[in-house]
């Protein structure tokens, strides 16, 4: 059985544009090519020009551990700043979704 393909919205397709362009700027800074890069990477050199494009078949993690080597932040906040308030708004947050929950009936 063949997967179906999947389609992302313009958002995302938008987001991986621009973090591949912030990839291939901060490469261009630093004056490695994409050679040196990709063996830093422990990637192929096509699966770096992917990622420079803004594919969506790169893994998240590799796009992650690149973005990482040339020092490009992924997240807004320190990422133990911001894992202590995704830790305590997630303590907020019931552990559990039930779905099994009827509708309210709130026709009177």
């Amino acid at each position: 059985m063949s997967r179906k393909p999947h389609s992302y919205s313009a958002v995302t397709a938008d987001a991986l544009g621009v973090l591949g362009r912030q990839i291939e700027a901060e490469r261009r800074t630093l004056q490695w090519t994409q050679a040196d890069l990709a063996e830093r990477a422990g990637v192929s050199r096509q699966t770096l020009m992917a990622v420079e494009q803004g594919s969506t078949s790169p893994t998240i993690g590799i796009v992650f551990e690149i973005a990482t080597l040339l020092g490009i932040p992924l997240v807004g906040a320190s990422a133990s700043e911001s894992r202590r308030n995704i830790d305590a708004r997630l303590a907020l947050l019931p552990s559990r979704v039930d779905r099994t929950r009827s509708a309210v009936n709130d026709d009177f």
